[in-house]
């Protein structure tokens, strides 16, 4: 019971403190650019452990106690640690352990936790340190979908998985180079497994932002107006303006292959770059999808500088798994029709 008291005490002061820390913040006041714009420029990294979404057992609370935070980035670093650990060279794809952790397991253990950088710490805010990227609605979580919508996702994933492996394009974007992988370029710009770097540059009429993930650049106009409905654009078509210090971005135009957590291309999304410290950005993003969601949602991620320069993503360089995977599915084909001949000799050609 002490216990408890104790982290109910923790939480209520970190949620306290947190309209202070918030009210530091908003009294900063970006630099400007040549063009009286204020400063986004640099490089920067969204990289953290703090999930999309959160864990059902903090309900509806989004700041977590010092001793939550310690315990989970303690074991994001002994996952590392583990990682790092040498492994016998004569060890084979089989031997290797049947978790490896971050939800690797059994042969993709070759892809383990040495090799990946998500980050290392948990989102902070305003000194609040954060249980998820979600934020709306209150219990962190996505919405419900619409039956119809969840109906017609249940019917794309089970095609997908029968038809992954006939061709290229039935290969997510980021195995084929198109597009980072996950939702690194977005919208919503969100952290995933390595390569959470980003480089914003900035001109009187447009604000781009080079993405590390795939090397995909985000290109937000402040002038004009979005194309007609009919033309999709990878990453959308992105219309930017300044609200203060705040670029208010909206991108609608959404190419159908680019369906985050099952996004229809009616979807838009808002997003606010806000600098709230030397730094720091603040990151926010609605979705509003009434044909997937029966609500919009909100996230909140830190953009916090890193050094640069962003270095170049070269996808294809070196790398066999697309034409190997291929490869491999034509294989067991042949083999599959092989074997009722085989059968019907005794195995005897």
């Amino acid at each position: 019971m002490k216990l408890n008291l104790m982290s109910s005490a923790a939480v209520c002061v970190a949620l306290a403190a947190a309209p202070a820390a918030f009210a530091q913040s908003s009294a900063y006041h970006a630099p400007r650019t040549a063009y009286g714009q204020p400063d986004l420029q640099g490089a920067w990294t969204n990289a953290t452990i703090t999930p999309f979404e959160r864990d059902a057992k903090y309900g509806d609370r989004l700041a977590l106690t010092d001793q939550e935070v310690k315990a989970l980035e303690g074991a994001n670093a002994q996952l590392v640690a583990d990682g790092n650990k040498p492994t016998d060279p004569k060890a084979k794809v089989t031997d290797l352990p049947q978790n490896c952790g971050r939800g690797f397991v059994g042969v993709d253990c070759g892809y383990n936790s040495a090799w990946v950088d998500p980050g290392t710490t948990i989102i902070d805010m305003g000194g609040v340190k954060r249980d998820s990227i979600i934020v709306s609605p209150a219990n962190g979580r996505l919405p419900k979908m619409t039956p119809d919508a969840a109906a017609r996702m249940q019917a794309r994933v089970t095609g997908a998985r029968r038809a992954s492996f006939d061709n290229p394009e039935n290969r997510s974007l980021g195995e084929r180079c198109i597009l980072s992988f996950g939702s690194s370029a977005g919208p919503p710009m969100l952290p995933l497994l390595y390569n959470n770097n980003y480089q914003i540059v900035q001109t009187r009429d447009e604000v781009a932002i080079e993405v590390e993930m795939v090397h995909d650049i985000r290109h937000i106009r402040l002038t004009g107006g979005h194309p007609p409905a009919g033309v999709k654009l990878w990453m959308g078509d992105s219309l930017g303006h300044w609200e203060g210090d705040t670029l208010v971005v909206e991108t609608t135009n959404m190419r159908p292959e680019q369906n985050f957590r099952g996004a229809s291309v009616g979807s838009k999304i808002v997003e606010r770059f806000t600098r709230v410290g030397p730094n720091q950005i603040k990151y926010s993003f609605t979705v509003d999808d009434p044909q997937i969601y029966t609500a919009p949602y909100t996230g909140e991620v830190a953009l916090n500088a890193t050094k640069g320069p962003i270095y170049e993503y070269a996808c294809h360089e070196g790398n066999y798994a697309l034409p190997g995977i291929l490869a491999g599915a034509r294989t067991e084909e042949k083999q599959a029709l092989a074997a009722p001949k085989a059968a019907g000799t005794g195995g005897k050609e």
